[in-house]
């Protein structure tokens, strides 16, 4: 479960990504001066303690795939992944990180994968309308409950094309940040997810057992 706020942040989501976007080689050649957001999911920490958003967006014609942290504390080691400071009118300031240098997301990503799981469930600290209670963006692992999660350890972050790879131990994880509208089929373990305007599921992110 996934506890939403009704709150005020500075900078808002968009203005956030907006900043952020264009400073990131997997980005490549597209035009982001006129970003929008299709939809969101969220992954739950076990502990309760970090925020994990993922943010699929329009860039011009393409659709791209951004995963977040919210922390209320600087991620030690972290800090050339640090997208912004946020300040949350109910939280206070939130320090928001590319997920894919979170060990919180990376342990969630893995587990989703590997044991078929799916988005977190939302709950709101307020009552809210049947509307904003409807989910629009859905995740599914393609694996199975009974599924071993190996420990990860933290390893090495490296680019290539519109790919992040992220080294964990026994395991590397390929995080797809521009969205292939015609994937092709993998036969490893994989995340993949419909939002507004995709019906058929969609690649994500990959995951490789070594």
């Amino acid at each position: 479960m996934a506890l939403l706020h009704r709150a005020t942040l500075s900078p808002s989501k968009l203005d956030m990504m907006r900043s952020w976007l264009p400073n990131q080689s997997w980005i490549e050649n597209l035009d982001t001066s006129g970003v929008e957001i299709l939809g969101a999911y969220r992954f739950d920490d076990p502990a309760g303690a970090v925020g994990i958003e993922t943010h699929l967006l329009l860039v011009g014609t393409r659709v791209v795939h951004a995963p977040v942290t919210y922390r209320d504390a600087p991620l030690e080691g972290a800090e050339r992944h640090l997208v912004t400071t946020m300040e949350h009118s109910v939280l206070g300031r939130r320090w928001v990180y590319d997920a894919v240098a979170d060990p919180v997301y990376i342990e969630a990503l893995a587990r989703t994968i590997l044991t078929g799981g799916v988005e977190a469930t939302l709950e709101y600290d307020q009552p809210v309308s049947a509307e904003k209670r409807k989910v629009t963006t859905r995740v599914t692992g393609s694996g199975h409950p009974d599924a071993h999660v190996p420990t990860l350890e933290p390893g090495t972050i490296s680019v290539l094309g519109t790919t992040t790879t992220i080294e964990a131990g026994s395991m590397h994880l390929d995080v797809l940040r521009v969205i292939d509208p015609n994937p092709t089929e993998t036969t490893h373990p994989f995340l993949s997810g419909t939002w507004p305007g995709r019906i058929a599921p969609a690649v994500l992110a990959v995951a490789h057992l070594t």
